[in-house]
């Protein structure tokens, strides 16, 4: 991968990289991420971290993308109502069953066209065949998965046998009172898309398993960091 170039840019690198983790890694504002670097020593305003954001952080998200080992066969969607820019929208999500955020995908309907978009997303995207695609109860999936020939994957179910994806919508449900709501379907979506890759970076689920282990996985979530703001 070619260097990222932070040519133009009155701060130093090192302060942009730094600014732009704050803000995908934890569920902090711009005027918080602000705070936190003046604290450090660094004067830059919110407007200026907005704006590093949406410059570096697609960019970054792409990198790590390539790094990324390939997800678990067995997928779970769902979708979520969203308050968009005043409009009533919905927020597509798949995961696998190890909580791994495969795709993110804000659509206005919530019907078998808008679940038939997200399936192709994922066969196209995704290295691995999916061996089970559990959901809701939607009938859209299951109309969508029948145009795919998939439907003997399907394994319609209730919350709990969906729960890996219901659980899933936290970190995104904080983000959105974080920023108050999102101000509009694209600026949503590049938000989200971003987010979902550097969460998969970090999410160690560090109940799961022992100091020793936690510890070499934060240190492998920082070097793919850092091969990826290089």
């Amino acid at each position: 991968m070619k260097p990222i170039s932070f040519k133009r840019h009155r701060f130093p690198a090192e302060v942009i990289r730094q600014a732009v983790w704050l803000y995908f890694r934890f569920s902090l504002s711009f005027r918080d991420v602000e705070e936190l670097m003046a604290a450090r020593g660094v004067d830059v305003s919110y407007e200026t971290v907005r704006c590093w954001t949406i410059k570096f952080g697609p960019l970054i998200a792409r990198r790590l993308k390539k790094r990324r080992w390939p997800p678990s066969p067995r997928w779970h969607l769902d979708e979520v109502v969203c308050n968009i820019g005043g409009k009533r929208m919905f927020l597509w999500r798949a995961v696998d069953d190890e909580g791994e955020v495969l795709d993110v995908l804000v659509q206005r309907r919530r019907d078998t066209e808008a679940a038939l978009k997200l399936l192709r997303r994922l066969i196209q995207k995704r290295p691995v065949e999916p061996e089970t695609i559990t959901t809701d109860g939607l009938a859209s999936y299951g109309a969508a998965l029948d145009q795919l020939d998939l439907r003997h994957l399907h394994r319609p179910g209730r919350l709990r046998e969906n729960n890996r994806i219901e659980n899933s919508h936290l970190p995104i449900r904080r983000r959105e009172r974080q920023q108050q709501r999102f101000k509009s379907q694209a600026s949503a979506q590049r938000f989200l898309t971003t987010h979902a890759a550097i969460y998969n970076t970090f999410n160690i689920q560090r109940h799961l398993i022992s100091r020793p282990t936690l510890r070499r996985f934060r240190a492998d979530a920082d070097a793919a960091w850092a091969v990826a703001v290089a």
